[in-house]
């Protein structure tokens, strides 16, 4: 079984532990001008596989939008180590997510990883759109990040020519359909290839990104998440 997205030398994530994760940070600012809630969909990348809560990608988005008076309440993430399209799809089904203000897709790694097929994953992508804008009440307040390059890690060494060509393809892929479906994509794999295999990029199993990598992803989405919601407001 995959334990991590990318590896399986690591104890897999508990299956009784709660999917639907909620940020447990105060909900409320005395500086907050809007508020929306927020749900985070994708693998071991959103739910911060070896970072604390606090520096999961989307938590770290709730910090920083809080700094320009928005707020994110809930951030609720339906994600885990080692999902694929197909395993994203049936927990949705399964758990039957409410509308959200804004909700954000980051999947496909462990497709390539478990060498899925690429029309499997095709299909299932195109279908997590559907089940996504429907979530978010319209692609307006939906965001898709890029798959990160994991081949620039030692887990990737002894290909990473090959997984980045993979990789490329994938969000080749879903830029694609993004474009052709009107919704913003945001890429942030050259951020996970600049950075390497650099000790302060990677969590502490040498694979997953670090709380600081997270944070330069984070830097990249703000202004773009920012733009989305004023949009989705006017």
């Amino acid at each position: 079984m995959l334990s991590v997205s990318c590896t399986d030398d690591e104890t897999p994530m508990n299956q009784n532990q709660i999917l639907l994760a909620t940020d447990p940070t105060p909900n409320n600012s005395p500086n907050v001008s809007q508020s929306f809630s927020y749900l985070a969909l994708g693998d071991s990348y959103t739910i911060g596989q070896g970072v604390t809560e606090e520096s999961r990608w989307p938590n770290q988005l709730k910090t920083q939008l809080l700094t320009k008076s928005i707020q994110l309440i809930p951030v609720d993430i339906i994600a885990q180590t080692g999902w694929t399209t197909e395993d994203l799809l049936t927990a949705i089904e399964a758990q039957r997510p409410d509308q959200y203000d804004l909700v954000s897709l980051l999947i496909g790694v462990n497709n390539q990883f478990q060498k899925r097929p690429f029309s499997q994953f095709e299909s299932e992508f195109e279908e997590l759109l559907e089940k996504t804008i429907v979530i978010a009440g319209g692609k307006q307040h939906l965001f898709v990040v890029s798959i990160p390059d994991y081949g620039v890690t030692r887990f990737g060494s002894g290909n990473p020519g090959g997984i980045a060509t993979e990789i490329n393809a994938y969000n080749a892929y879903i830029q694609q359909q993004c474009i052709k479906r009107d919704i913003l994509y945001l890429d942030i794999t050259e951020i996970s290839r600049s950075l390497g295999d650099n000790s302060t990029a990677l969590a502490d199993d040498g694979l997953h990104p670090s709380g600081a990598q997270y944070l330069k992803w984070v830097e990249k989405i703000l202004p773009e998440v920012i733009k989305l919601l004023q949009n989705a407001n006017d």
